[in-house]
């Protein structure tokens, strides 16, 4: 438990200072099974885009939703929408995880895909 508190910890003093930065947010949210990213407005009050790997269309060729493959092509989807909602610099909310495995090939992928960060 005490490791969930400390991720949570981090991920508001993140929050925090992103809120500042007055930039929509890329948040990540990581479960045993699948990977989801949504993308906020500034304040956090509106989603404007998201990708999961709980979805058909990302799903589709992906042998599992919980490998480094499967959060690189949430991180194409989720790069792909954004442009599409006309949004290309954003701030990287990790969630309080470790930059590494698969929130680092989520975060490359929608840097590939055009999203600044």
């Amino acid at each position: 438990m005490e490791k969930k508190i400390a991720r949570l910890r981090r991920a508001k003093s993140t929050r925090a200072r992103i809120r500042e930065l007055g930039v929509p947010r890329l948040s990540v949210l990581r479960t045993g099974q699948h990977l989801y990213a949504q993308l906020f407005t500034a304040d956090g009050a509106k989603v404007l885009a998201s990708a999961s790997t709980v979805q058909a269309d990302v799903k589709e060729g992906l042998k599992s939703g919980k490998n480094a493959e499967a959060a690189a092509k949430v991180g194409r989807v989720i790069a792909e929408r954004a442009k599409a909602a006309g949004i290309e610099k954003v701030a990287f909310d990790r969630s309080g995880y470790r930059y590494h495995g698969r929130i680092k090939a989520l975060a490359d992928a929608a840097r590939e895909g055009g999203l600044q960060f």
